[in-house]
Formats: C-alpha cells, sequence, structure tokens
C-alpha cells in the first residue's frame, strides 16, 4: 500500500484474497494485477511491489497459482501468473470467509449498546 495517509491498509492475508480474485478473468503480470486492484477500488487499494511480488511467490508456493514468462502488450517479458484449481478452491473459501467477517464487522459497527 502507498501513501498511508490516503490508503486503507490491508488486513493480513487480504493481498492474496485480491490477487486470486484479479486472476479469475485470466492471466495478468504483477503490473496489471495491481492495476487491477487499484482500478477495481477506485484507487483506494495501491498495492506497493514490495507487497506484491512476496504475495504473487506465496501463492505460487502454496500451488494456488502457476506462472510463466511471455511478452507483455508494451513488448517486454513479463512474468505471466495464472489461477490453478488449488488456487480457485482458495479464492471459494476466502470470499466466504471474508463475506463472514465483513458481515459481522457490520453488526458491531452497528450494535446498539447491551446491557449486562
Amino acid at each position: 500500500m502507498t501513501d498511508r495517509s490516503s490508503s486503507t491498509d490491508l488486513l493480513q492475508g487480504t493481498l492474496d484474497l485480491l490477487i486470486l480474485r484479479s486472476l479469475v478473468f485470466g492471466p495478468a503480470h504483477g503490473h496489471a494485477i495491481a492495476h487491477h486492484i487499484r482500478q477495481s477500488s477506485d484507487a483506494v487499494l495501491q498495492v506497493e511491489t514490495g507487497s506484491l511480488y512476496p504475495a504473487l511467490h506465496r501463492g505460487e508456493a502454496r500451488g494456488w497459482l502457476t506462472a510463466e514468462w511471455a511478452v507483455s502488450e508494451k513488448g517486454k517479458r513479463a512474468k505471466y501468473y495464472r489461477l490453478t484449481p488449488a488456487g480457485r478452491r482458495q479464492l471459494t473459501a476466502e470470499q466466504a470467509r471474508w463475506q463472514q467477517v465483513s458481515l459481522a464487522i457490520g453488526r458491531v459497527l452497528t450494535a446498539e449498546r447491551q446491557e449486562s
């Protein structure tokens, strides 16, 4: 994340979820993944290179992603990441968990004071 005063810090593990979701649309290189996250979040989430690439390597190590080198649309050599079947299963599980957590946080934020 860049400029902490104007962007939201990602909760631990959230970046993995955002990367997996970005790759649902097909293979992409790191810059395109970061751009998708930034654009989809209306520039609220801005992923730094120092966070993105370790997360992509972690996804490869966990078997959620595969990668291969190819030439980008700008004619440069780039590593393209693709979801594996295990990555799709992880995405489904993480989306369900995220929805559960966000609903729970919403309930806490809107709860009336409880008397003990």
